[in-house]
């Protein structure tokens, strides 16, 4: 039996996320050309869909553990509930299509992983210190 009342909160965080912005702060090494980069970018890089930015930048996406902080970036930005976001991936990897990005457990880690590994982006809180890391904007 479906619960129609999960469905509504998800659809009404994707719409509260989607007007705001999202709170989190794209971030990348400083490796990565590009300053800004698009929703759809930043879809098609952490789905498996692409390797790269518009710009020609190869990108290597990393995730957080699930969380408020994946499940703010999901909502803003992938339109999928964690759950269905990392099922994709297992199917990409099964399939032999990809592998699983790499998880890291808080903002901290995720600023010192990406800062530390060329062509790395994610994600963090905008609260967040992110010394080492470019932030980029999205459009």
């Amino acid at each position: 039996m479906k619960k129609p009342w999960l469905t509504f909160l998800f659809v009404a965080a994707l719409s509260v996320c989607a007007r705001h912005g999202g709170a989190q702060l794209i971030i990348a090494n400083s490796s990565v050309k590009s300053a800004d980069v698009s929703k759809g970018d930043l879809k098609d890089v952490f789905t498996g869909a692409a390797s790269s930015l518009k710009d020609g930048s190869h990108v290597t996406p990393v995730l957080q553990k699930p969380g408020a902080a994946s499940e703010e970036f999901l909502a803003a930005y992938i339109g999928k509930a964690d759950a269905a976001f990392r099922a994709t991936w297992r199917s990409l990897v099964f399939s032999g299509q990809g592998s699983m990005p790499k998880t890291v457990d808080s903002d901290a880690a995720m600023v010192a992983f990406v800062g530390a590994t060329p062509g790395t982006i994610g994600y963090i809180s905008k609260a967040a210190a992110h010394e080492g890391v470019k932030v980029l904007a999205v459009k």
